[in-house]
């Protein structure tokens, strides 16, 4: 009897641990736990990146758009204006001679620094420049009598009348290259050797005396322009 007793009281202790461990292994994560996670908030998302527009520079007008003025030519005439400009009192305008071109081509150019509109005219060089008259001016002198043209940083004087040219602008030198054109009497003045018919008759023009000559259209324009106090480049 005794050991029917201790046989049941195994077995029941058996079965009683059978189903603690089956409890055990089917039992669910402790409800502490589980609400601590699903209170953790997800990680922030960083700030998108702004980028600032970009600024444009301010920038001048566009100088001589039409392509009249060989670059070269313009950069060293504005280096003048920069070099003179304490002479220079009216800086709205300059005007460009470019001695490198044929005589038959427009090489006088009015450029406009407010607006950048270019402005081309016939103008023509010294005898002494071009002795065999082939059109090209080839050497340039500041000596009086050279009958030459001069290159170099010019300031007009303003208008003025002669008695062999009559109507015309004044001009003085401001560089080495040209101090003696007042003394020269290098002026702009008109000729008819740098009118229209003499061009297509000849397919170029006159010679001056070293003079910046033009046609008496081209004088007209140019003269109520040239008022005193503007530069005057001429460059090869």
């Amino acid at each position: 009897m005794r050991k029917l007793d201790e046989r049941l009281s195994r077995r029941g202790l058996i079965v009683g641990l059978a189903a603690l461990t089956a409890s055990c292994a089917t039992s669910t994560p402790k409800p502490a736990l589980v609400a601590q996670a699903a209170l953790t908030p997800p990680p922030a998302a960083p700030p998108p990146l702004v980028v600032p527009p970009a600024v444009a520079p301010v920038l001048g007008p566009e100088l001589d758009p039409g392509g009249l003025i060989r670059r070269p030519l313009m950069h060293a005439a504005l280096d003048a204006l920069k070099r003179h400009g304490d002479r220079v009192e009216r800086q709205d305008r300059i005007y460009i001679v470019d001695f490198q071109a044929h005589s038959s081509r427009p090489r006088l150019f009015r450029l406009d620094l407010v607006t950048g509109e270019a402005t081309a005219y016939h103008t023509a060089h010294g005898r002494g420049s071009d002795p065999a008259h082939t059109g090209f001016a080839q050497r340039f002198s500041n000596v009086p009598e050279s009958n030459a043209s001069s290159v170099g940083a010019y300031l007009t004087a303003g208008p003025g009348m002669g008695a062999k040219h009559g109507p015309n602008v004044l001009l003085d030198g401001l560089d080495p290259t040209n101090s003696e054109v007042r003394d020269r009497a290098i002026i702009v003045h008109g000729a008819d050797y740098c009118e229209p018919s003499y061009l297509s008759a000849h397919g170029k023009l006159g010679r001056s005396f070293g003079c910046f000559a033009v046609s008496q259209k081209d004088l007209n324009a140019l003269r109520p322009d040239m008022d005193a106090g503007r530069l005057l480049f001429a460059g090869v």
